[in-house]
């Protein structure tokens, strides 16, 4: 079968886009929504595992996304070849599924796949998410509450986040987070549009804590107020404890700036339409 391709009349140093799905319909609407974001890329879309090691071969892209479930092969099947297939090996991989929150809590995506997506949260919601990995913004705005006990870590990953126009509220422990959303909260506000922790803090309470007391102590769910959780324990029942919680993600430590950016980026996003549609 040929792949479908959306060829861009940009011919400059185009950003290339592997779509594998089974469905032609979720292909097309994958690129449609992607070519709304992000106009200047190629899109190549394919149906089958088979088919899309054919276009690894052939040249290299700049993201994969994959189903869960190809005809002829898992998707992680797919993603772990991704991986060991040079030029390819260091190229982000987005797992597209409806299934990805029951995966994600049974640590099931693996070592293979840099970041997933749930199909629940919309098309347009992937072509935002995409864009993060394509074309980074550099502009973006919200306020990120962050959790941190080490200051040369929170030094070099504030900056990051600065660099990136987002405001950061530094923090070392989670009393303080606390703090901080109970004095906001008294005037209210929520506090943040984000909050970034660290699982290991200083003081009585992790990182984990601060999580189940933002979600059952304040009442904010994950669109609310997004928690993403910074780890370097690589445990997959702790990973998924984590989730359980409440946490809207993980980030694998040692932090690598990209991905952090593009995770914090879509929560901000995602929390956005939620609050857009709770006050519509």
């Amino acid at each position: 079968m040929a792949a479908d391709i959306h060829v861009n009349t940009n011919k400059g140093a185009t950003p290339r886009i592997l779509v594998v799905d089974g469905s032609k319909v979720v292909r097309q609407l994958i690129s449609r929504v992607v070519l709304a974001e992000v106009p200047e890329v190629d899109i190549v879309g394919v149906a089958t595992g088979a088919e899309a090691q054919g276009e690894l071969q052939r040249g290299v892209f700049d993201v994969v996304t994959i189903a869960l479930r190809l005809s002829d092969m898992d998707g992680l099947e797919l993603a772990r070849y991704v991986r060991e297939s040079a030029p390819q090996i260091y190229m982000p991989i987005v797992v597209v599924s409806g299934d990805v929150e029951s995966r994600l809590q049974r640590r099931e995506m693996g070592e293979y796949v840099t970041d997933y997506f749930d199909k629940s949260l919309g098309f347009e919601a992937l072509g935002e998410f995409i864009r993060g990995y394509v074309a980074p913004e550099g502009g973006a705005e919200g306020e990120v509450l962050y959790v941190e006990d080490s200051r040369v870590v929170a030094l070099a990953t504030r900056r990051m986040m600065e660099k990136y126009g987002l405001t950061v509220h530094h923090v070392i422990s989670a009393e303080e987070a606390l703090a901080h959303l109970r004095v906001a909260r008294g005037r209210g506000d929520v506090g943040a549009d984000v909050v970034l922790t660290d699982v290991s803090l200083k003081g009585e309470l992790t990182g984990g804590d601060l999580v189940e007391r933002i979600r059952n102590e304040f009442g904010y769910g994950k669109g609310r107020l997004p928690v993403l959780v910074m780890t370097g324990d690589e445990n997959p029942a702790n990973q998924a404890a984590l989730l359980r919680t409440g946490a809207n993600d993980l980030v694998v430590k040692p932090v690598e700036e990209k991905l952090l950016i593009t995770k914090l980026l879509f929560q901000l996003r995602v929390a956005r339409h939620v609050r857009e549609r709770t006050h519509a």
